[in-house]
């Protein structure tokens, strides 16, 4: 049997370019290139980190839609039945009537 060796992943090649094009920006007079190519290693691990995180989330976000998508099509859906009764208040029905006769009475000019 084979054994597996653990990996350290080689960086893409496009982190390393943005890295090492974040540390040029930043990078101040007088420092050399020792001190710049750390600081790109540095921006590197730190994109390699949030890729990872990144990822994990997505991993975990997909779990949990799967089991939610797998709980609904498991369990049959029933049909609940509901009747909304709605009970309304005489108060603005007997208000609005009032207000139409006034207005009527008002406009033919009887009052």
């Amino acid at each position: 049997m084979a054994k597996y060796e653990k990996r350290h992943p080689q960086a893409s090649e496009k982190a390393q370019e943005e890295a090492i094009k974040i540390a040029k920006g930043t990078q101040k007079p007088g420092q050399t290139k020792e001190q710049t190519k750390l600081i790109a290693q540095g921006i590197q691990k730190g994109i390699e980190q949030y890729k990872k995180k990144h990822k994990t989330k997505t991993r975990e976000l997909d779990k949990q839609l799967k089991q939610v998508t797998k709980t609904k099509t498991q369990e049959p859906e029933k049909e609940l039945v509901e009747s909304i009764i709605v009970k309304q208040h005489w108060l603005p029905w007997t208000l609005l009537i009032v207000s139409w006769i006034g207005f009527i009475v008002y406009l033919s000019g009887k009052f």
